[in-house]
């Protein structure tokens, strides 16, 4: 299957809380997505691997994308390695994705800016038909895609562009509600942390209040570029 975009995430549950307003939108407009989860999320304190792999399944459900793997990297000790870089480049030349969507630049857990630059030079090095890959005994064919973008998390980042999702804030929240083991649930009996009280939730709609208004829309997801994006209108940055 090709897909249109192909979100990238250190852990289960970047793409729902960073982008997937952004993927419903554009599923709704007849576009195909998918998302990589680069790690089971098994360093979480709350929940088990399993737990995170079942909520991902649903989250899924509720934005509608076409495929999701995982690719089983350690989380919290992947790297740049030449390992990783090729199954990133085996997925990308399997899907040959247009745009990308990667983890922030720069962010309080040190997975997703590391995330943020595997996956970017992967999208590099998949262009390159001397790098070879193979899937089934096949040789791929090279792909590099036309755009890289990387969503933000944690840290704020000004946006480079805003994408308007006020009319996905419903299902967007229920995705990420679908990740019970990681954030607020009065009944839970797990330890604490920094994303599992009720104030977090809060935050994460007020950047997303934060970037609609810029805007004026109610809701807005942010994206920073790698290259300056090309436009044929100039009503096209309204």
């Amino acid at each position: 299957m090709k897909l249109d975009i192909l979100a990238f995430a250190a852990h289960p549950d970047d793409v729902e809380l960073s982008c997937a307003g952004t993927l419903m939108k554009h599923i709704d407009a007849g576009r195909k997505v998918g998302v990589i989860d680069l790690t089971g999320g098994e360093l979480g304190s709350r929940g088990t691997i399993e737990t995170r792999r079942l909520e991902a399944m649903a989250a899924s459900g509720i934005m509608g994308i076409h495929i999701r793997e995982n690719l089983g990297m350690k989380d919290g000790f992947f790297d740049l390695t030449e390992e990783n870089k090729r199954a990133i480049i085996k997925v990308i030349r399997k899907y040959k994705p247009e745009i990308i969507l990667a983890n922030a630049v720069s962010d309080r857990h040190p997975d997703h800016a590391r995330a943020a630059k595997l996956v970017s030079e992967s999208c590099f090095l998949s262009g390159l038909r001397k790098v070879e890959t193979f899937l089934d005994g096949d040789i791929q064919e090279v792909h590099r895609p036309s755009a890289v973008y990387h969503y933000i998390q944690d840290n704020f980042i000004q946006p480079d562009f805003v994408v308007d999702i006020t009319d996905y804030i419903d299902r967007k929240m229920e995705s990420i509600k679908e990740f019970k083991t990681q954030f607020y649930d009065p009944d839970s009996i797990e330890p604490l942390t920094p994303i599992s009280g009720p104030e977090f939730i809060d935050f994460v709609k007020g950047r997303m209040m934060q970037f609609g208004r810029s805007i004026g829309s109610e809701y807005a997801e942010g994206f920073t570029v790698e290259r300056a994006p090309g436009v044929n209108d100039l009503f096209d940055l309204i």
